[in-house]
């Protein structure tokens, strides 16, 4: 019985003595290679696998950025793949489920930060709009981006910020369709045009915010406008159609201080609360600007706020204009 005892022993020390003669590098390979030769899905441990500058390249292929796609709410398809493993990653180390070798490597990329864009929507960099500008839910944001005109905007568009800028005319075209747009405001370019029809037919527009430009005259505004800026502009009571503000019934603020006007624009819509007129060249006002002669109560309380301040205009002289306001207007009463 001591000798099969003796020979399973001394194969062992054999065993072991073969073992410690193989090279440091096979050794280490035959250590781990029941390992590698286990789950194709095994976790990758954090310090495996670590993405940096060297390596992004290798993830994500950024020569495609012209290619957005507008999906809506689709998300985007993926077919194949021609990316490479990281270095040091071996392909059963890969987290990513195999693809068959016919399948073409074509990868679509979604619209930037949840914005669908359009893929002839680019500014006049030649870039898409999303590149040039800021696309965030439904707001694009294009501040101080060297526009010389009105970017091509995503269907979802409701809030456009450009300004500080260089456009100069607002086309008919370029807010065509963007049924969703709420708001829109172009401070500080050079806009001396609006097409008569560029803003007339936008549904949802709320707000239009248009000071410091070059405007001589305004354009057909759509209907539900609560909010109109047009300070610091070359505006001129010429450039304003009689009656332009009375088909606007949800007119709440209308700001037209520091402008070339010599009257009163009218008549004025009941919804208005607020009447900026100040640093113009009003002189005269008529006995109906905000009253009707034969409504004796108060009509207009909800004009709180007129400012006619630094205008060549004597407020005392028409005194028989104010009896439906809530407030006299602000300005020079001797």
């Amino acid at each position: 019985m001591r000798f099969p005892a003796s020979l399973s022993l001394l194969a062992l020390v054999l065993q072991e003595a073969r073992q410690a003669s193989l090279p440091e590098k096979e050794r280490r390979r035959r250590e781990e290679q029941p390992q590698a030769a286990g789950d194709s899905n095994a976790v990758l441990l954090p310090g495996d696998y670590a993405l940096s500058l060297d390596n992004y390249d290798e993830v994500i292929d950024l020569g495609s950025y012209q290619e957005l796609t507008d999906y809506g709410d689709q998300a985007p398809e993926v077919k194949g793949t021609s990316l490479a493993p990281p270095n040091g990653i071996s392909s059963t180390q890969s987290t990513v489920a195999p693809r068959t070798p016919s399948s073409n490597a074509t990868v679509t990329r979604p619209a930037m930060l949840g914005l669908p864009v359009s893929p002839t929507s680019h500014s006049n960099h030649g870039l898409p709009t999303c590149l040039v500008c800021v696309c965030l839910g439904s707001s694009v944001y294009c501040d101080d981006a060297d526009l010389e005109s009105i970017p091509c905007l995503p269907q979802t568009t409701a809030y456009l910020y450009a300004r500080f800028n260089s456009i100069r005319r607002i086309r008919a075209r370029d807010f065509k369709g963007l049924t969703k747009l709420k708001k829109i405001d172009l401070s500080s370019n050079f806009i001396s045009t609006i097409d008569d029809d560029a803003l007339y037919l936008l549904p949802a527009l709320q707000a239009l915010i248009l000071p410091e430009n070059r405007l001589t005259a305004l354009p057909r505004l759509p209907t539900g406008i609560e909010v109109l800026d047009v300070r610091l502009n070359l505006l001129q009571s010429s450039g304003i159609q009689p009656g332009a503000f009375r088909a606007l019934e949800k007119l709440q603020f209308l700001y037209l201080a520091d402008n070339l006007l010599d009257f009163i624009p009218g008549p004025l819509p009941l919804s208005l609360r607020s009447l900026h007129l100040q640093n113009n060249r009003i002189e005269t006002m008529q006995k109906d600007t905000f009253c009707d002669p034969e409504e004796h109560k108060h009509t207009r309380r909800p004009l709180e706020d007129i400012r006619l301040d630094s205008n060549p205009i004597n407020l005392s002289l028409f005194s028989s204009a104010y009896f439906c306001l809530p407030r006299l207007p602000i300005g020079r009463f001797s």
